[in-house]
């Protein structure tokens, strides 16, 4: 385990039962934020890949200077 992580536990082995409630949620908060900018992300590359396609044309190319 990394000292880290270690340092941590022994932190957490020091909280009340509603303290640790709070710092597992928050930890679940992270990992949802995380996950959502993950998604995002997703879907914009997915987006740029598909509207590419579409702009990506002589008729359009005056626009690609603005």
């Amino acid at each position: 385990m990394q000292p880290q992580a270690e340092h941590m536990l022994e932190k957490l082995e020091h909280l009340s039962p509603e303290r640790l409630a709070e710092v597992e949620d928050f930890i679940d908060f992270l990992n949802q934020r995380d996950q959502d900018k993950r998604l995002r992300q997703d879907y914009a590359q997915a987006a740029e890949d598909t509207f590419s396609k579409v702009w990506d044309n002589d008729d359009d190319a005056i626009y690609d200077t603005l």
